[in-house]
């Protein structure tokens, strides 16, 4: 083991969601091969990544457009995966086994491996957001994923606004949080900013917000991706509206040192949670 083991380089791929789900495949597999010669070892996609932001009306015919798993989308992940030694967070519009769909995150290992997927558990119901017509909420609760490079967990867009699941995320081993978002109100950014920087800090997590940009005849996606270490400050501020791709440098070590400084984990009382469970 090297000296510096602990520092990894992780990629956003900021990136729009054109009309046809096999072209945007093709541009964000792109974009992560670059991603992955310029270093990086964990790369992450916006939500919904090769797919136009469909839940924005309620129209059935999209039901067409979701993937199986396995199924192309999800082996085009893992070749390039297993191609490039990276570790991949990959969000889709899933149709499970079940009959049910999802908005998921597939993860996958270094070595292509599917370790597991992270089902979005809060679904908005909001205008140019009809999700809960298109989306089973997530049934596979809180997973973490032990990467080649590192311990991570997965919190989709909404699901960020509901602190339990990331604080039950970073109980269980929790290194970086992947925030994949379609976020397309730019006056909404600094309530993301402060509510992934407060959960960085309680949590002594990187968190890693990657946000789709605006493609032709779809709503605004602003972008503005960035990464925040465990003490709240910014690796990587945020970034423009732009397509591309946003590199993080990050120290796993410091998730130690900050929560020895900081032991906010340690130090809960969840015997006096209990109300947390009922409904409000």
């Amino acid at each position: 083991m090297g000296m510096n083991d602990s520092i990894l380089t992780m990629a956003g791929i900021q990136m729009a969601g054109g009309p046809d789900p096999g072209t945007n495949l093709e541009r964000a597999v792109g974009l992560g091969r670059i991603a992955a010669e310029r270093g990086a070892q964990i790369v992450c996609f916006p939500e919904c990544f090769a797919w136009p932001w469909f839940p924005y009306e309620v129209d059935p015919s999209h039901f067409a457009t979701a993937e199986p798993v396995p199924g192309s989308l999800s082996e085009k992940i893992a070749a390039f995966a297993r191609e490039h030694q990276v570790a991949v967070v990959a969000p889709i519009f899933e149709r499970g086994t079940d009959g049910a769909h999802y908005n998921t995150a597939l993860v996958y290992d270094a070595d292509g491996t599917l370790i597991g997927r992270y089902r979005k558990n809060h679904l908005p119901q909001l205008s140019n957001y009809q999700e809960r017509f298109y989306f089973q909420p997530g049934n596979q609760g809180f997973p973490v994923f032990h990467t080649r490079y590192a311990t991570i967990g997965v919190q989709i867009s909404w699901d960020n606004f509901f602190p339990e699941g990331s604080r039950l995320l970073a109980l269980q081993g929790a290194e970086v949080i992947c925030a994949p978002t379609s976020a397309s109100i730019v006056a909404s950014h600094a309530k993301w900013e402060r509510a992934l920087v407060g959960s960085a800090v309680y949590n002594g997590v990187f968190v890693f917000r990657v946000n789709r940009v605006a493609g032709d005849g779809e709503l605004p996606f602003y972008g503005k991706s960035f990464c925040v270490d465990p003490n709240g400050d910014f690796v990587v501020e945020p970034s423009g509206a732009d397509e591309g791709i946003v590199l993080a440098e990050i120290d796993l070590q410091w998730v130690k040192t900050v929560r020895g400084i900081w032991p906010f984990l340690q130090e809960r009382r969840p015997e006096l949670y209990t109300g947390l469970a009922s409904p409000a």
